[in-house]
């Protein structure tokens, strides 16, 4: 992910070792390991969360597991800030002899981490591994490049339509069940209740905008002779477009406010009060119910064209992988399976709330915690991901989609032209990667 799946976290203390990344690494030259120690020190770096303590407790319990079962080991474990993520990354790959053992990344990052020679491919020792067998085909599939397997994933995380249950009944209308009662129940509560957002939405909202390309058929792109080329701009994928854009306006979410907006600021407007629904993640949760709203909302799947249908969320999420440079190969693999098995991953989910990217573990998860309930749905619907290619995260930084939503909600641009300018600067990136 990067850190599409979640609200991102700054600083927190450093502790035994770990980061993620989003920016492609230059490719070294040499990123090959030299030997597989059987003993001494691994170094891990893993994501910093708002509020790490809870993490650390998981994984200070893993790490224990781990050492008993191979004496001779220490594993050092340091949680880095988001924001440095990107550099620390790129120096990693540069000099594999400061390089940690195992990192934590977005899972949108594996096909460029991956070309730029970094992680190891651990298809043998995945293939083997009990535990795995039960994993999430979306979750399988971000670990996945050219048939490959380079790591696990460790969470997983949709998105689904939060809405205030006290504006519904104090309007007599039920959660929309299509695509078109979405649009048209977001424009009656902001012409019945002008002070509110009847949908949050955001032109810079990439992550939230996908379910309404997906759900009319269109695609971010096509894949054929081991390359892709931008669908942006067919007709399906702009019947969507049209459909998300058609949510900015003075009928709903005035474009002069919305337009700038990404996921975390609709989220804020649904928690603070200031909308009637918005799209959020199972992992925007715990802002919610920090919110003003608390007691008052409820969440179901973001319905899909068809009435009663669930539109395609985006699986975003993070994974754990060995880099290619480690000179302990085998215990590192290991201790990835310990980070991210069965076990870690539901004490992970009672901590911090993510979602096991195991389909039993995540079921248990609901039974125990009914908030889940619409996001395992979501995701027993069909959830999807972005192109599994080192150009996406050229696309994502490039901002190619949310201009392409500006470009429209602004006026400047009607859908089609925007979408096919979208469609040549994707098909640019996605020719400079070969």
């Amino acid at each position: 992910m990067k850190l599409s799946a979640r609200i991102a976290a700054p600083a927190a203390a450093l502790v035994l070792a770990g980061l993620t990344a989003t920016a492609c690494a230059p490719r070294t030259s040499d990123t090959g390991a030299k030997g597989d120690e059987k003993t001494g020190t691994l170094r891990v770096w893993l994501f910093q969360e708002v509020g790490n303590k809870p993490k650390e407790k998981v994984v200070d319990a893993a790490v224990a597991d781990f050492g008993k079962a191979h004496k001779g080991t220490k594993v050092e474990i340091e949680y880095i800030p988001v924001e440095t993520r990107a550099q620390r990354v790129k120096a990693a790959f540069n000099d594999p002899r400061s390089a940690p053992d195992l990192i934590e990344y977005g899972n949108t990052d594996t096909a460029g981490y991956v070309k730029d020679g970094g992680l190891a491919d651990v298809s043998a020792e995945f293939g083997a591994w009990a535990d795995a067998k039960d994993t999430d085909p979306t979750a399988k599939q971000s670990v996945t490049v050219d048939g490959r397997i380079y790591g696990a994933p460790l969470f997983v995380g949709v998105r689904a339509l939060y809405y205030r249950t006290d504006i519904f009944a104090d309007l007599g209308i039920a959660a929309p069940k299509s695509q078109a009662e979405l649009i048209s129940t977001a424009k009656k509560i902001h012409r019945e209740k002008p002070g509110l957002y009847g949908l949050a939405v955001g032109g810079a909202y990439t992550y939230g905008a996908m379910p309404f390309i997906w759900a009319n058929g269109g695609e971010l792109a096509d894949a054929g002779g081991g390359s892709y080329r931008a669908a942006i701009n067919s007709e399906k994928a702009r019947k969507g477009i049209a459909a998300y854009t058609s949510l900015f306006g003075d009928d709903n979410c005035p474009a002069a406010k919305c337009a700038a907006m990404g996921g975390n600021a609709t989220v804020t407007a649904f928690a603070s009060g200031k909308a009637a629904m918005a799209i959020g993640g199972d992992f925007s949760h715990a802002a919610v119910e920090a919110g003003t709203v608390k007691g008052r909302y409820a969440v179901v799947p973001l319905p899909g064209v068809a009435a009663n249908s669930v539109a395609p969320a985006f699986a975003g999420g993070n994974n754990i992988g060995v880099l290619k440079s480690s000179g302990h190969r085998t215990l590192a693999v290991d201790l990835m399976k310990s980070l991210t098995g069965k076990r870690t991953q539901a004490k992970m989910f009672d901590a911090m709330g993510f979602l096991p990217t195991y389909t039993d573990v995540r079921a248990a998860a609901a039974k125990r915690e009914p908030f889940v309930e619409p996001f395992v749905r979501t995701l027993g619907a069909g959830a999807k991901f972005v192109p599994a290619s080192p150009a996406w995260g050229q696309i994502d930084t490039s901002l190619i989609l949310p201009t392409m939503f500006q470009e429209i909600v602004s006026g400047r641009k009607n859908v089609a032209d925007a979408s096919d300018d979208a469609a040549k600067k994707m098909d640019a990136a996605f020719a400079d990667v070969g």
